[in-house]
This record gives structure tokens, C-alpha cells and sequence, in this order.
């Protein structure tokens, strides 16, 4: 059943964040918790924590504080949307949030689109804007860590993920593991 959502929780940022991670819009699970990536079966914080080592716990506060340790930014593209349930196939009238300010406040590297729809929603919605603004900054689309994206193990997910963070260069700079012993 399609319904209107309204993100309803804001960016997970500071001035040290060096990549920024995308998805779409939350889950009803994540919306529901107030948090990214909250559904229990998403990968996304066992992918983080086998990239960089150490336990991202499950509390929104912990998770959030080893996102930033760790120089990572979180948001979605979509500050609201018609959705149906957790289906970005779904979404109909995206309305995008302004990256703006955390591209301009943080010495932002790269910006990660988690799945293939939040990174055409970013660059048909997001990007024209910062271009007009004159900010440039590199985007790499990359599997989405979803249950739903069962082709992706979470092996596969480690290895994309693993690798677009050292191309942004922050493997290594967070207090904790340093997440570049396999590599």
C-alpha cells in the first residue's frame, strides 16, 4: 500500500565527515526506530564493522558515534515520498533533502549511494543543485546492503564498501580498528 512519508530523522554529521553515505529514504523499521539502517537484517552496520573493525553496537547513539569515528556521514536522498512499505521500485513524488550544508561544513571526499535507485535519484535530483552551487564532489552508486538485495552477499558487501572507503581515504584515521589489516 503506498503512503506518504516524511524522513523524519535528520543527517548523522560532523565537521570531520569525509564520506558521505546515502540510501533512498528509511525503512518502516528505520522510520519506526528513528535511526538508518535499523532493520535487523540489513547488512549495513555488520558491513561497517567488518570494514573497519570493531562493534558499532545497536543503539542509535552508539551507531551514529562509530559512523563519525570513523569520518562516515549518514543521510538519505529523500527528505519525503510516496512509498510502498520499504520498496524504492515504489517511490513516486521524491522530494530530495539539501546535501548542501554538509557538503559545505564537511571536507566531504566521496558520496556513497547505497542501491541503484538512490543513486539515480541523486543525480537527477541532488546533484543539478550542487553543480549550480559550484560544488563538485566524486558519487559512487554501490549495492545496496538491504535484505531485499540478496544477490549480494555480505562478503560482496565488504569488498565494494571496503574499497570505495579507502579510495575516499579513511580507512585507518578512526580510534578503534583500523580496518586496513586485510587489505
Amino acid at each position: 500500500m503506498m503512503e506518504h512519508v516524511i524522513h523524519g530523522f535528520g543527517p548523522v554529521w560532523d565537521a570531520a565527515s569525509q564520506v558521505l553515505v546515502l540510501g533512498s529514504m528509511p525503512s518502516p523499521k528505520s522510520r519506526e526506530l528513528g535511526f538508518y539502517y535499523m532493520h535487523p537484517r540489513n547488512r549495513f552496520w555488520p558491513m561497517m564493522a567488518a570494514v573497519f573493525g570493531g562493534d558499532p553496537g545497536c543503539a542509535p547513539s552508539e551507531r551514529a558515534a562509530f559512523a563519525l569515528n570513523h569520518h562516515v556521514a549518514l543521510w538519505d536522498v529523500l527528505a519525503s515520498c510516496d512509498i510502498a512499505g520499504a520498496s524504492d521500485g515504489s517511490i513516486r513524488n521524491p522530494v530530495p533533502n539539501d546535501i548542501s550544508m554538509i557538503v559545505r561544513g564537511a571536507p566531504i571526499r566521496l558520496v556513497i549511494t547505497t542501491g541503484v535507485k538512490a543513486g539515480q535519484l541523486y543525480a537527477k535530483l541532488i546533484e543539478p543543485g550542487l553543480r549550480r552551487l559550484g560544488i563538485d564532489v566524486d558519487m559512487m552508486t554501490l549495492a545496496s546492503t538491504s535484505p531485499a538485495n540478496a544477490a549480494k552477499s555480505l562478503d560482496d558487501l565488504v569488498v565494494v564498501y571496503r574499497d570505495a572507503f579507502v579510495r575516499a581515504g579513511v580507512l585507518g584515521q578512526g580510534a578503534g580498528g583500523d580496518g586496513a589489516s586485510d587489505m
